[in-house]
């Protein structure tokens, strides 16, 4: 399919992609009812993780497990009862067909995104009308379906649109998390089950009423930033660039500050991603969708100190990223925990980094530009003042002075709550032998200064098993990551 360019560049909103089943069309209670018939019995709301926006192929192999029937025949039979129904039974949901007429009339193009088979894809737009969608992607498109972002990536690209730049429209978790994973601003109207709110995502109980107007105030333009230790390049785990890969992909970042990249993972983690990035020395790097146009730092630093970019993410709109890594010793949390230490003590230990940090932001100050956003991500070696009621931790309140807000607490301001340890997934207990439990805490951030944080979160994939027993897992690091959206200013 030839891509679709918007006919309006400029304007914030490039494309909707609508889920099909429980957001256009009224199927979803069509495919609940083929699932209770093939189940034999009346389904609860404990089914729903299971049922609800899911590929026929995973209900299927859920129901196989329950019942001893081999999960291609319950595929086959689902495929064939839920496309019966659909073709007997679809009614558009209220204010559907209006807000597709409405974003035609204005411009904007829409896709179908689906997680159902083509050959009921293709019932539905042919009820609904072809000529409203410029694009469709189903289960039989992608080689992972929703959850996973790669459905939405796809109708992204056949349409020639950033996702930062579309809304889509969902009706379950499941696609919620697939849409959001590919960085869209989402319109949540849920169907059979609730969706909670969050940052960047609109909750309505109807499309009916919704207009091109409000989906278009919904499309701010947005950046996701993560900050990843990848732990002497990834070396401890086996086939670490492949799943260094897989864990960006998977974040919906569209830059990633790196430390510990082992020389070469930036370069090479851009190449296998397609992306732009720079290398300075032999621990720090930046990767990035959106082109790179000036570097900062000195490209030679050592294995410690900061390194930034400027990132174009849109015509006229750019970014300052940097990416820091600080000494690890002395550790406060050790001289916390195991030494007793008071808070001047520890405080009177933050020397190095703090000297480490103050010439990160002197450079920082001397590349920055009035009107650039200023992100500046890493592995402090150190935790928050935040954090820490008896402590002020003088690293972060050196950064906090300097006008950088941390996102990791403006998305989540009670550190009781939502303590947000990046510090260790892989060590539960100290490595010295001793039994003592590891002290956990947030020594990994993403702050800014000049942006508005929708929505903040560390990230690790999998259940990653303790150190040393770490050359299987799925994580590749022995920090946790943090990824952060933001909105961009107003243009």
């Amino acid at each position: 399919m030839t891509p679709h360019a918007p006919d309006r560049p400029h304007r914030r909103l490039h494309a909707v992609l609508f889920d099909m089943d429980g957001t256009l069309v009224d199927t979803e209670r069509l495919w609940w009812e083929v699932v209770e018939q093939v189940a034999g019995r009346p389904l609860t709301e404990a089914d729903q993780p299971e049922v609800l926006g899911r590929p026929v192929e995973h209900t299927a192999g859920w129901l196989g497990a329950a019942t001893g029937r081999p999960a291609a025949d319950l595929a086959a039979v689902l495929h064939r009862e839920f496309a019966e129904r659909v073709r007997t039974g679809i009614v558009p949901r209220p204010g559907a067909v209006e807000l597709l007429d409405a974003l035609a009339a204005d411009g904007v193009p829409a896709a179908l995104v689906t997680a159902s088979p083509r050959a009921v894809a293709d019932v539905v737009l042919d009820a609904l009308g072809t000529h409203r969608f410029a694009a469709s992607v189903t289960a039989d498109d992608t080689a992972r379906t929703k959850p996973a972002p790669d459905p939405y990536l796809a109708a992204c690209r056949a349409l020639g649109v950033d996702p930062a730049a579309c809304v889509a429209v969902e009706d379950t978790e499941t696609g919620v998390a697939s849409a959001e994973a590919a960085g869209c601003t989402v319109l949540a109207v849920p169907s059979l089950a609730p969706i909670g709110e969050a940052p960047g995502r609109t909750v309505r109980d109807s499309l009916a009423g919704v207009t091109a107007a409000d989906l278009e105030r919904m499309a701010v333009p947005r950046l996701r930033v993560m900050s990843w230790n990848l732990w002497l390049g990834g070396s401890e785990v086996d086939d670490h660039r492949a799943k260094q890969v897989r864990a960006v992909l998977e974040s919906g970042a569209d830059v990633v500050g790196l430390q510990e990249t082992g020389g070469t993972a930036a370069q090479e983690l851009a190449e296998a991603l397609g992306w732009h990035h720079h290398r300075a020395g032999e621990n720090l790097g930046v990767l990035s969708r959106h082109p790179v146009t000036a570097r900062f730092g000195d490209p030679d630093v050592g294995f410690y100190g900061a390194a930034g970019v400027r990132i174009a993410v849109a015509p006229g709109r750019e970014v300052d990223i940097w990416t820091a890594h600080l000494h690890y010793t002395p550790y406060g949390p050790y001289k916390a925990a195991f030494d007793g230490l008071p808070a001047a003590a520890l405080i009177a230990h933050e020397e190095l980094r703090l000297s480490q940090m103050r010439d990160a932001l002197d450079r920082i100050a001397e590349s920055s530009d009035d009107g650039v956003p200023v992100v500046l991500v890493g592995d402090f070696n150190c935790p928050s003042h935040l954090d820490w009621p008896d402590v002020r931790w003088p690293v972060t309140e050196a950064a906090e002075d300097a006008g950088f807000a941390d996102s990791f607490r403006a998305a989540h301001p009670d550190p009781v709550a939502e303590p947000g340890h990046t510090w260790s997934p892989v060590h539960p207990v100290h490595e010295d032998g001793s039994g003592r439990p590891e002290p956990q805490d947030r020594i990994d951030y993403v702050l800014h200064r000049g942006l508005t944080v929708l929505d903040s979160r560390t990230l690790v994939t999998g259940t990653p098993r303790a150190w040393p027993d770490v050359a299987g897992n799925d994580w590749p690091s022995d920090h946790a990551a943090v990824v952060t959206t933001f909105a961009l200013p107003a243009g």
